[in-house]
């Protein structure tokens, strides 16, 4: 009888083998990099834990600063690092930067991708028209305007979209809220890099900002590995474990 070592050994071999999977795509090469880009009422920081689990394991990780200001300035930022990477490389994007990795995601250095409760559009699709095809989520009554810039309220972030945080945690997430720009929201992809790469996606079944059926829809469309994690809209914050262990299967590291 076979034991446990043995069986879980072999299937994290069979993880990192050169297989095909059910969308046609081969599996994920074995990759040493990671570059993290965040989304809409946040920064760079908010991958910290996630990052600390995944340096722990030898890997050399990358938060994008996302400017927040135009997807085509958005996908600059994320392209001129991934530019120096020095080998394959695995792209996250939490939340609105599922944007970004499908587009960005074409750069030659990205061998797989991670959404995370994130947006993923095909080429050229309006998003905006893909969600309302789904009840609306409560998090999208709370964004707020000054002029051009937008932020999510108090109240709602809290609520809305960090919901299983502690709420003092959940409060210094909100006080370095970065803003974004309107003009953000009406850019489309060009491109959808899942449709050639490997794609993996963890669904929040608990989420209050994006629909978690669409969040399905999205995962199962593009044939990616999914996860589901009873969570808020944050996972990356409340369950980086998870998080972390399936940015290592995309690594081909587990």
């Amino acid at each position: 009888m076979i034991d446990r070592r043995t069986f879980t050994t072999a299937m994290l071999a069979g993880v990192a083998a050169p297989l095909i999977s059910a969308s046609g795509i081969a599996a994920p090469a074995k990759a040493r990099n990671v570059v993290l880009v965040h989304g809409l009422f946040a920064d760079g920081s908010c991958w910290s834990d996630v990052i600390a689990r995944l340096q722990a394991v030898g890997l050399n990780v990358t938060s994008v600063q996302n400017p927040l200001t135009t997807l085509p300035e958005a996908v600059a930022a994320a392209e001129r690092v991934l530019a120096r990477q020095d080998g394959p490389t695995v792209l996250v994007g939490h939340s609105f930067s599922g944007m970004i990795a499908t587009e960005a995601g074409m750069h030659p250095n990205v061998s797989a991708l991670v959404y995370v409760a994130a947006r993923a559009p095909d080429a050229g699709e309006d998003y905006a028209a893909l969600a309302k095809t789904f009840p609306t989520p409560p998090a999208s009554a709370g964004i707020v305007f000054d002029g051009d810039e937008g932020r999510l309220g108090e109240a709602a972030f809290l609520r809305d979209f960090a919901g299983d945080l502690p709420e003092a945690k959940a409060r210094i997430l909100y006080a370095v809220q970065q803003p974004f720009n309107k003009a953000l929201l009406t850019g489309r992809t060009t491109q959808a890099a899942w449709r050639s790469k490997p794609s993996f996606y963890a669904v929040s079944t608990e989420d209050r900002t994006i629909n978690p059926d669409l969040e399905r829809f999205m995962a199962k469309r593009m044939g990616a590995k999914t996860i589901e994690l009873k969570s808020s809209h944050v996972s990356l914050i409340s369950h980086p474990g998870e998080i972390a262990q399936l940015i290592l299967e995309a690594a081909g590291e587990r």
